[in-house]
């Protein structure tokens, strides 16, 4: 009764600015870099272990005593051991009971067992109040201070009191707490961290496959078929010439893949004329990765601009500018300057570096700690209007670049149309259909959908 009595007055809000002992379990490398940084927090910490030796690993103001000893001095007991030595918590299960034990396990695979492990912990040890937290921060990030990337710390529990208790400690150490819910929650918790960027699988696979492919076909129609039938050697265009042509092809594809599965989205609507039905899943999947198809696409045009400015540092460019001075002056004539093509010239480079210039405007904003400091409105105007803006600079850009091969036959090698050609087929069908959807005669209908309005009821029932 005696020993209930004093784990509820542990459990209770504490009016003093003295803050409440931490037990911690486990002086590895996690267990020691948390209590450190709880110490420099103003919590008084004890470490439980099997040896009370003083090592000069541990924390110089803390204090080692044995597992049953460390639980008495705390109500609140840090597990910071693996799953598979959980069973030594059992003999312990008198003096846990009533106590907070925070799970912060992480395993080897996904899924590894059919329940997390906090769950488990829960099974062994029913009178305890178990919370899930802190094990998407890592031991480095505690001790050097780097906490930027992982400052989010996930916490889930089914007893509220329990959960808000480990909530401010999370606040106290300058981390932010993120309620996920009940223990039911652990295993995507767990799961968190052995996620390998997520929600880049889709947009990574996507441009690596159509990388490849635009690169195979440059090689067969800028080196092979030039081998073939003009016996002209210009394998080198492997380096520069050829990721110079891919590169601004695979930036303006994917930032049109960005803006289409909206084209999607609204077509879908319409046909429906409601907003309350889920749209499927690929389209759900595609819209969530935007950001990231977004992204990949800066970085081609980025790569772009680099090669771009290499291009004349290269070999084959001075041989080719000192070949067509020098037949110049064997045919003692000048030629004269072409203005169309000077305009041609002007416009082309004008309309990139104003594409691009929205392109990197669009990178900017998606970064969190810009589009936090925007309202929702700012944020849409940009990535939407001006995204749309970007599109259209960025596939005139193209268009005007390489409009030029459409009617040349001689751009049609193996009848196999010019890259460039083949780049503004996706651009261009976004655009034409969003220009399409703003007339008002289809605009105003779609308004009104996302706005609440149905066609026809019954459907969202």
């Amino acid at each position: 009764m005696n020993k209930n009595s004093s784990n509820m007055m542990a459990l209770a809000p504490n009016t003093s600015n003295k803050r409440e002992t931490v037990c911690i379990f486990g002086t590895g490398d996690f267990g020691r870099a948390l209590g450190h940084k709880m110490i420099q927090s103003g919590y008084p910490v004890v470490y439980g272990s099997r040896s009370t030796q003083i090592s000069n690993l541990i924390p110089k103001d803390a204090e080692v005593l044995g597992h049953a000893e460390a639980a008495q001095k705390a109500a609140i007991i840090i597990i910071a051991i693996q799953r598979q030595h959980y069973n030594f918590l059992t003999p312990l299960a008198e003096v846990l009971r009533g106590k907070v034990l925070v799970d912060i396990s992480n395993n080897l695979k996904l899924n590894q067992y059919p329940e997390s492990n906090a769950e488990h912990l829960a099974q062994l040890l029913p009178g305890s109040k178990v919370v899930k937290a802190f094990n998407t921060v890592s031991a480095w990030a505690l001790q050097s201070g780097t906490l930027d990337a992982s400052r989010q710390v996930f916490v889930c529990g089914d007893d509220v009191e329990a959960k808000q208790m480990v909530m401010n400690i999370v606040r106290a150490l300058g981390l932010t707490p993120l309620d996920k819910g009940s223990l039911l929650a652990a295993q995507e918790i767990e799961n968190y961290p052995l996620q390998l960027f997520p929600m880049w699988k889709f947009p990574i696979f996507l441009s690596l496959g159509l990388t490849a492919f635009f690169f195979l076909y440059c090689v067969v129609l800028d080196i092979i078929y030039t081998y073939i039938y003009e016996n002209n050697d210009f394998s080198f265009f492997i380096a520069i010439t050829i990721p110079n042509r891919v590169c601004p092809v695979m930036a303006l594809i994917l930032l049109a893949l960005v803006y289409l599965p909206g084209i999607f989205a609204a077509i879908i609507q319409l046909y429906r004329g409601t907003k309350y039905r889920r749209f499927p899943d690929w389209l759900d999947k595609w819209m969530l990765c935007r950001k990231q198809l977004g992204l990949i696409a800066l970085a081609f045009a980025s790569l772009h601009v680099v090669f771009t400015l290499v291009t004349p540092l290269r070999a084959f460019a001075s041989w080719r500018t000192g070949k067509g001075i020098i037949s110049q002056v064997l045919n003692n004539k000048t030629e004269p300057l072409d203005h169309t093509n000077a305009w041609l010239s002007d416009s082309y480079l004008a309309l990139g570096i104003l594409g691009f210039f929205l392109f990197v405007l669009l990178g900017i904003t998606s970064l969190p700690s810009v589009s936090n400091n925007v309202n929702w409105r700012e944020f849409r105007f940009v990535q939407s209007k001006l995204g749309y803006l970007a599109l259209i600079f960025c596939t005139a850009h193209t268009l005007v670049y390489g409009g030029k091969w459409f009617l040349s036959p001689s751009a049609y090698k193996w009848y196999l149309p010019n890259i460039y050609i083949l780049s503004l087929i996706v651009p261009c069908a976004v655009l034409v259909v969003k220009f399409v959807l703003i007339f008002p005669c289809v605009d105003k209908p779609l308004t009104q959908i996302r706005q609440g309005w149905e066609r026809n009821p019954k459907y969202s029932k």
